[in-house]
């Protein structure tokens, strides 16, 4: 059987700014990436979110990202491999103690935003976020883009990896995600969002925004759950999959 992970970014609220509907996302994703504070989130945010979904029965990643919070995260930062180790180890040791504290365990970790893709396509940075999640904790599974640097560096280091695939995002033919800057960046109408996760997790391909069909690895589907259709939408995924003879549970329970 096929089996895929889905995944969700949640915990990004901080102090008084509510984003996102976590609580009602959670049932519906095996896997949830909590932010680290660094791009969102805060300590508080951080241990809510914790025990939320501990509470659901849904697998914990931490979700580090770049130092911005006015940009989300999203913006470009030059940043050395050094510099990226050192934020990565923060951040996770960070979300691995409030994890224990609670009684649960880390289960992966998920770059976030611009450090997500600059790592896809930056073998040395990819390296450098690989070397800190194995140094935190050997067990956990990386999850990057597929067929990325990211993926790759997993392997150098010894750790598992997760390859992710996005429902609502277009891709390019290098296998990189369409930039949200350009058009078409997203993919708003929720009949080819689902016909583009069903070719990925079945067919192991996808249709770039030029047209081209390139190969793809699915292991984890990123569902991203602040749209105000995301609840909607992550069931309408879920009963497609499960239509289609997949199999959804979280990446700690296949990846080997």
């Amino acid at each position: 059987m096929i089996q895929v992970d889905l995944n969700s970014d949640l915990g990004e609220s901080f102090g008084s700014y509510k984003i996102g509907m976590d609580e009602a996302v959670l049932p519906l994703v095996t896997s949830a990436n909590i932010a680290c504070g660094f791009h969102a989130g805060d300590p508080a945010v951080m241990q809510k979110t914790v025990q939320m979904a501990l509470a659901s029965g849904t697998a914990i990643g931490a979700h580090p990202g770049l130092p911005d919070l006015v940009g989300f995260g999203r913006r470009k930062m030059e940043v050395s491999p050094e510099d990226a180790y050192c934020m990565v180890v923060y951040q996770v040791g960070a979300l691995a103690a409030f994890v224990k504290s609670a009684g649960g365990r880390l289960q992966h970790v998920k770059p976030h935003g611009a450090l997500f893709n600059m790592a896809a396509k930056d073998a040395r940075l990819a390296d450098a976020i690989a070397a800190a999640v194995h140094d935190v904790d050997d067990r956990l599974i990386l999850y990057g883009l597929s067929g990325s640097e990211l993926v790759k560096a997993a392997g150098r280091a010894g750790i598992r990896s997760a390859s992710e695939v996005f429902a609502d995002r277009s891709y390019q033919p290098d296998g990189s995600l369409t930039p949200r800057s350009r058009a078409g960046a997203m993919i708003e109408d929720e009949e080819a969002s689902i016909a583009q996760v069903l070719s990925m997790v079945v067919k192991h391909e996808v249709r770039t925004l030029s047209g081209e069909v390139i190969p793809v690895q699915a292991d984890t589907l990123c569902v991203h759950g602040d749209g105000p259709k995301a609840l909607m939408f992550s069931q309408r995924i879920r009963t497609a999959l499960a239509e289609a003879g997949v199999g959804i549970k979280a990446s700690g329970e296949f990846i080997r």
